[in-house]
């Protein structure tokens, strides 16, 4: 794959926000992701729940296919295909607001791509954030964040000790646990409500549900460890 894919299921009548969905991937790998990933079904699983459930209200969504299965060090390959992905959206659809939803490796390349022009929200799942990862730049921004409180994969503490720093910088986080591992499959439906609602409150298309509201207005550490 010589450059990313951007896959749309456009909204239903005239568009109102865009979200944009980045699968999880590995450490270092030159391949593309396959297609049969389990990190590839299961956000693209996500996407269609949020498309199917928000396309009415003016949703266009967009599934990101990297170029690369890795984020290969300093080159973070994933987050320089989320850039394309922004650029390639603002072309597209102008001023519209734009809320990221990222898993895994996709979460990281989403929390480092929030502080973009057009970008409303962050969602990020299980993110990778290992230490250093910078925060600086989402001061000002939305972000929530769900772990898995039993994730073997990507620890929950990486994420907890990710969120203090964002908040400290600045953003506006919230953070929940739900119990589950890495791949979103026990209480699948509940990751994808959470997605759905995170993605039209960010986007302005609907309210911000209650949980996210109280958890986004408490200080730390009370609004970053909240059981979902």
């Amino acid at each position: 794959m010589t450059e990313p894919v951007l896959e749309t299921r456009p909204a239903a009548g005239t568009p109102r926000a865009v979200a944009l969905f980045c699968h999880g991937g590995t450490v270092a790998s030159l391949d593309p992701p396959k297609e049969r990933a389990l990190s590839l079904v299961r956000m693209r699983a996500i996407e269609t729940f949020v498309s199917t459930s928000a396309a009415d209200r003016g949703l266009t969504t967009c599934l990101l296919r990297y170029r690369v299965a890795g984020w290969n060090g300093a080159a973070a390959d994933a987050y320089a295909d989320v850039r394309w992905a922004l650029d390639r959206i603002r072309a597209e659809h102008g001023e519209l607001p734009v809320v990221l939803v990222g898993h895994s490796m996709g979460g990281r390349a989403v929390l480092r791509a929030g502080g973009h022009d057009g970008v409303a929200a962050v969602c990020a799942l299980a993110p990778w954030t290992p230490p250093g990862e910078p925060v600086d730049h989402l001061r000002g921004r939305t972000v929530a964040i769900l772990h898995g409180s039993g994730d073997r994969w990507v620890p929950a503490q990486l994420s907890a000790d990710y969120a203090v720093r964002a908040q400290r910088a600045g953003a506006r986080v919230a953070r929940f646990t739900i119990a589950g591992g890495h791949g979103m499959l026990r209480s699948a439906h509940r990751w994808h409500t959470f997605v759905r609602d995170v993605v039209l409150a960010g986007a302005g298309l609907a309210p911000v549900r209650p949980d996210l509201a109280a958890a986004l207005d408490r200080p730390a550490p009370e609004g970053l460890s909240v059981p979902l």
